[in-house]
């Protein structure tokens, strides 16, 4: 007899003679008040698996991990014995085309080059994908998966969990009770890239890990050989595979203004930095977003730093609080009444004025805005039915990604881009097509 995983698709149930007198009885009294049946669970896939990608496979560890993919073995190692039961692939088409019944979510946690490819493979057969950030590289690439999520109508979420952390809710419930005023400015940073970036192409080849299947790591992309300037880790700064810190780290630190203020597309982008590289992102950067007002909301600029270069220290900061506040970065709000600063991630919100903050924390605001269970929690329940997760593919995320990429493509060409706020159009520059809506072997095709 052979056997196989149940899942939330599997009818449970095998009523053998007519008129059996049968009694319905409570999951819970069966089960435990805790139990979950697994009718009740998801099969989920998960795509990459080391570094980050455990992390993602812990996220989803309550429901059934029934397949489990990564080019890297070794990477992969850890979760593999945590999982031995889940089947293995290095190839995700190989696996989404042998396990499409099988399985009913998939994870992706693999380099910013793949994101698409294999978010669109997943979406094409109905699944609900969860995709770390960015959502994609390129503008095309996040164009495509917010249209065929609209069209599948299945769960999607982004792995920027800040959106889902109390930090950002409580700094917009501080904004809209006025504690600082109107809003005017937003100033970000961080001490990204913590990886090599500003350099040219290296020219001799290497021999890949044992361990590593290089040829499926490119993935969509030519082929090129195999050098440790690109993997593993080190692939974030190249164009072709990454984003730079901009895109690794503004899907977390900016999305707390590009939701609080609902920036949507800004109408410039002002880029400044180090020596440009053809093929790598610069060794730091500062772009000036400028917003058009909306609404009830007046023009607002949103200033990018990276490289660890850190803006004016603020002439109220109480002297008990360091400048910059964390290693990794934080975020600054300025407003007509008042200073409020707070971690990358929109955490710890404080008002810079000693008094006021003393005030909003004795009284703070209404939680106006509910508190998540988690950013792969969220995902979980829209997946079984449940609301919408906060950061879908064709709502908060896409719009917030394509928001980053074009501050990407303002640093990698080295000119201030004309944005059309409207439709998020560059109007004053024609970029590089395969910077915009990049080519892909066969075989890799969205």
């Amino acid at each position: 007899m052979t056997t196989r995983t149940s899942t939330r698709r599997d009818f449970v149930g095998d009523v053998t003679a007519a008129g059996l007198a049968f009694t319905i009885v409570p999951r819970h009294v069966l089960g435990g008040r805790n139990y979950t049946a697994p009718s009740d669970m998801l099969s989920i896939a998960c795509i990459g698996v080391g570094g980050m990608g455990e992390n993602d496979v812990k996220g989803v560890a309550d429901e059934i991990v029934y397949a489990l993919c990564d080019v890297d073995l070794k990477a992969a190692e850890d979760t593999f014995r945590k999982h031995p039961k889940a089947k293995r692939y290095r190839d995700y088409r190989e696996m989404l085309d042998k396990e499409q019944k099988n399985i009913d979510a998939v994870t992706i946690t693999i380099p910013d080059h793949g994101h698409a490819a294999a978010a669109m493979l997943a979406l094409k057969q109905g699944k609900h994908v969860y995709c770390q950030k960015p959502l994609a590289r390129t503008l095309h690439e996040v164009r495509a998966l917010k249209a065929e999520a609209a069209r599948m109508k299945v769960a999607t979420q982004m792995g920027n969990q800040g959106h889902a952390g109390d930090g950002v809710r409580q700094l917009r419930e501080l904004i809209e009770a006025g504690a600082i005023g109107t809003v005017r400015e937003v100033h970000y940073w961080t001490n990204r890239p913590i990886w090599p970036q500003g350099m040219d192409r290296p020219t001799e080849a290497h021999t890949p890990p044992l361990t590593l299947d290089w040829n499926l790591w490119l993935g969509p992309l030519e082929n090129r050989p195999y050098h440790p300037a690109y993997a593993p880790f080190r692939w974030r700064g190249w164009w072709d595979f990454g984003t730079g810190a901009l895109g690794d780290m503004a899907c977390h630190g900016m999305d707390a203004a590009f939701w609080i203020l609902d920036l949507g597309y800004p109408e410039r982008i002002i880029p400044e930095s180090t020596q440009l590289y053809t093929e790598t992102a610069p060794k730091a950067a500062r772009v000036e977003y400028q917003f058009p007002a909306k609404g009830n909301r007046p023009a607002v600029r949103v200033v990018w730093r990276d490289g660890d270069i850190r803006p004016p220290k603020p002439l109220k900061l109480p002297e008990t609080m360091e400048w910059p506040t964390a290693d990794i970065g934080g975020q600054l709000w300025v407003g007509d009444e008042g200073e409020i600063v707070a971690g990358m991630y929109g955490e710890d919100p404080v008002i810079l004025d000693p008094a006021r903050d003393e005030q909003f924390k004795k009284s703070p605001p209404a939680q106006t805005y509910p508190r998540s269970k988690g950013v792969h929690k969220e995902w979980i329940e829209a997946c079984k039915g449940g609301p919408p997760a906060l950061s879908t593919f064709d709502g908060h995320a896409g719009a917030l990604t394509e928001m980053v990429v074009l501050g990407c493509l303002a640093v990698r060409a080295g000119q201030s881009l004309s944005v059309d706020p409207v439709t998020g159009n560059i109007t004053n520059l024609t970029l590089p097509e395969a910077w915009v809506k990049p080519e892909y072997r066969k075989g890799w095709e969205l």
